[in-house]
């Protein structure tokens, strides 16, 4: 359901995951009309252009195009035209003798791919910089078909997870859930996971995961 948050104008929001429901973090798509805005966070916030452009008050972004705010950013996020956005906010948490991180923006098709565990077939594409400043980190995963997670993972990170293109079949714990473009996930953290594409297209998500710092 479709819910306006405050500081939207013209604009709402589909909210996936938030503290409500364990999350540490909230993950949501706004949704744009024309000149809608929203306002600046408290937190940090994150944010993937899926259609449209956004105008963030330092670049103007387009679809694939995404933007790091740090807690306390002055400026409005404004929609040139109707628009659709990943949106990722975290309270942040500061990590002694190293400074909180500035912002910045992105074209995902800019970042170089990396395969995952020597797979060419599983291309990763970091989004946040490499750096402990950062308390979490956002990939994209775009898998050609054939390929697959290498093994069922458990670990204590937790995951937003939202598919972009393409479909398959998430494992969570012992179910097993078709998953197709528009879907999100949220994953606790231990909670068992896997993934493979089903279709003869590529499959590809945005995946959010808290980094750097030391088990809550």
């Amino acid at each position: 359901m479709r819910t306006p948050l405050p500081g939207m104008q013209n604009a709402t929001a589909v909210v996936h995951t938030a503290p409500a429901n364990g999350a540490k973090f909230t993950h949501y798509t706004a949704e744009f009309e024309p000149n809608g805005c929203m306002a600046p966070a408290a937190v940090q916030r994150f944010l993937y252009v899926l259609e449209g452009e956004l105008n963030t008050g330092e670049a103007i972004l387009a679809p694939g195009d995404y933007a790091y705010l740090p807690a306390g950013y002055s400026a409005t996020v404004q929609a040139n035209t109707a628009s659709r956005a990943s949106v990722i906010e975290k309270e942040y948490q500061p990590l002694p003798g190293v400074s909180a991180p500035g912002c910045f923006t992105g074209r995902e098709s800019e970042v170089a791919a990396t395969p995952l565990v020597g797979d060419d077939a599983l291309q990763v594409r970091s989004l946040i910089p490499n750096d402990p400043a950062f308390d979490f980190a956002v990939n994209t995963m775009t898998y050609l078909p054939g390929a697959t997670l290498p093994m069922v993972e458990i670990h204590v990170m937790e995951h937003g997870l939202l598919m972009l293109e393409g479909g398959g079949i998430y494992r969570l714990g012992d179910h097993w859930y078709p998953v197709t473009e528009g879907d999100f996930i949220w994953m606790a953290p231990f909670c068992p996971q896997w993934f493979g594409p089903l279709r003869k297209k590529p499959a590809k998500y945005l995946i959010y995961k808290n980094w750097n710092r030391g088990p809550q």
